[in-house]
């Protein structure tokens, strides 16, 4: 667990993506199986583990430590996983003797005795960055690992001996490895998990408990991509990212195979999933400047939908439905997996929900969304639907290598010979111009859209001879948003970020005006932030909230927010929503901070009325009358 430990906190600390690729190439290089294949799993997400809750590890460290002493650190820190980290008492046995000390004057030496202990100092650290802005944990020194870390056999051992000597975690016994970690807590029962993880805190220097607890929370925010894990593996053997992608899915962690296979010791790994996810390709956004690079006569347009990218794949008796990255959704839309039985294909295309025929807006969709299972009610209500973009195979036969419009051909014929209630195909949008194109960008319902255009999200530009290739590739496949909505809202709460933005409150609550309860106005909570801004603006803001608290409630801020004094941030949303936990009754899609308006007053913020003559003109249009 020290090596895997250290190469998050440097991974938190690195910036760079050539930098960060090397650190994880270096660490595989160097580990063995199947601590690696552990660590990867974890860096691309594919760890999962349900009893490890943030209120198991919040009670755990306040049964070891001071209710009032944990809050306030907590506040200050921002991160459960660090706070606890820091705060976490070394066991009795391990502890030194305390050293002698002699008072010294006020306000000289590093604290009242002249002496801190390890947490505090920690904390203290925060103060003194290089930037001058606060931070909690410096990088630690590269870790050697272990004798025995990572080696199941060792671990074994070392366990067996363990017992027979009546000694536990903690009590000078080497940390554990995390494939010991991995292997034990998918095994551990949820009343034995507190003392075990307890155990293994003991045994962890304040970095690994860091890690351990990221890493069982299911919250290493470290600014690694999957793709960027998978390739760092890559480089392991000179080969493509898009080589591992195209295998990863269907292999399970350790990926003993698939490590030997990179590293040119053994076969290509088969996948034995008679239905398995093909890697997608992704577009780049299309910007003005582009225009002039391209010729339209190249290129085919189609609707961008506002729904859920997925591919449905159905093969040998097996269908499946998994969103863009890879994730199986197939339980919570049984009534598509069922609709799309016995296809044999492979089909590229948007998750909607159609009712009497039209698209419904993506606030409809979010009541199919995230659910582990479905009821029939809402199944009825509710009806999900593919809308076709791509056919990626169909029998045998691998499609992804032909170019698009011959793609395209194959799927027109392959929807129409199906005729299939929950699969239709995705129409193109004629232009011979990218001023013809801007227009049918701007005005979808007079461009062919018709009564589903207020569910247009913008439009897809595809090079007519590309192939599906994994990733995203340059100068292929291009995404052309529809201008977003913006509102001036006022910042009221602030919350510290995390990873490298655990020492910054860089999240925020925004609020807009509207009639007070007792007369006057009143800024009412309608969404939450957390980018759109440089670091130079997050610095900024940073430095206004600090200046500006008005009350605390734990890691949280409020910040002056009064008609004479305050921040307006200019917000950019996709789209709103009825909520029934903002206070205003709506929340926004996909918030983020457009500006910074330093120079308007709280005064002449947005009034909540905007935002429900909005989320009515949407009602409105996917649900007319008469």
């Amino acid at each position: 667990m020290n090596t895997f430990a250290a190469l998050l906190d440097r991974l938190v600390y690195e910036s760079r993506r050539n930098a960060k690729i090397r650190l994880i190439a270096d660490y595989l290089r160097a580990t063995p199986d199947p601590e690696r294949g552990f660590a990867l799993a974890a860096l691309t997400g594919e760890l999962s583990f349900r009893e490890a809750k943030p209120n198991l590890i919040r009670a755990l460290i306040q049964e070891r430590c001071d209710p009032v002493l944990f809050e306030m650190s907590y506040s200050y820190v921002g991160d459960l996983a660090e706070t606890t980290a820091l705060l976490w008492p070394a066991p009795i046995s391990s502890r030194p003797e305390p050293p002698r000390v002699s008072p010294l004057p006020r306000g000289e030496g590093p604290g009242v005795w002249g002496v801190q202990d390890e947490a505090s100092s920690s904390m203290q650290a925060g103060r003194a960055g290089a930037s001058g802005e606060p931070f909690t944990r410096r990088p630690s020194p590269p870790t050697p690992p272990h004798e025995g870390e990572g080696s199941a056999s060792s671990v074994s051992q070392a366990a067996a001996s363990l017992v027979e000597r009546n000694e536990g975690i903690g009590h000078n016994r080497p940390p554990p490895s995390l494939s010991e970690v991995v292997e034990a807590l998918a095994t551990t029962s949820k009343s034995d998990l507190p003392a075990r993880l307890a155990a293994w805190l003991d045994a962890l220097d304040e970095t690994g408990r860091w890690a351990l607890l990221k890493l069982i929370t299911g919250s290493l925010r470290i600014g690694v991509s999957a793709r960027l894990a998978k390739t760092a593996l890559a480089s392991l053997g000179e080969m493509e990212p898009d080589a591992v992608e195209e295998v990863w899915h269907g292999l399970q962690p350790p990926y003993v195979e698939l490590f030997a296979w990179v590293e040119g010791r053994g076969e290509r790994p088969v996948s034995r999933d008679p239905a398995p996810f093909r890697p997608p390709m992704l577009a780049h956004p299309l910007e003005l400047e582009d225009f002039g690079k391209l010729d339209a006569g190249d290129f085919t347009a189609e609707w961008k939908w506002d729904g859920i990218r997925v591919q449905a794949v159905s093969f040998a008796g097996t269908t499946r439905l998994y969103s863009r990255t890879g994730e199986d959704v197939s339980a919570a839309f049984p009534d598509l997996v069922v609709a799309l039985d016995g296809m044999e294909a492979a089909i590229d295309g948007e998750l909607l929900v159609l009712v009497e025929g039209r698209v419904q807006s993506f606030n409809v969709l979010q009541q199919r969304l995230n659910r582990k299972s479905v009821s029939n009610a809402l199944m009825t209500k509710y009806p999900a639907h593919l809308r076709a973009y791509d056919l990626l195979g169909e029998g045998e036969e691998d499609l992804r290598s032909l170019p698009f419009a011959e793609r395209r051909t194959r799927l027109e014929a392959f929807v129409a010979r199906g005729a299939r209630e929950r699969l239709d195909l995705s129409p193109l949008v004629p232009f011979a111009d990218w001023d013809a194109l801007t227009a049918a960008r701007t005005d979808p319902a007079s461009h062919g859209a018709g009564d589903d255009a207020d569910a247009v999200e913008g439009v897809m530009v595809k090079r007519a001879d590309s192939s599906y290739v994994p990733g995203r590739p340059k100068g292929l496949w291009f995404k052309w948003k529809r201008e977003p909505y913006t509102v001036d809202a006022v910042m009221m709460y602030a919350q510290r970020g995390h990873g490298k933005r655990s020492s910054f409150y860089s999240d925020y609550t925004f609020g807009v005006w509207r009639p007070g309860a007792e007369g006057g106005e009143e800024l009412v909570p309608v969404g939450k932030a957390y980018f759109g801004f440089t670091d130079e603006e997050l610095a900024q803001l940073d430095r206004f909230v600090r200046n500006n608290t008005t009350n605390r409630f734990g890691p949280v801020r409020e910040v002056v927010h009064t008609a004479e004094k305050g921040l307006v941030l200019e917000i950019a949303f996709e789209g709103l929503q009825r909520s029934t936990r903002h206070k205003s009754g709506v929340a926004m899609r996909f918030p983020r901070v457009a500006r910074i308006r330093w120079d308007k007053p709280t005064a002449e913020a947005d009034r909540l009325e905007t935002l429900t003559a909005i989320l009515a003109k949407g009602e409105t249009e996917q649900h007319p009358t008469g």
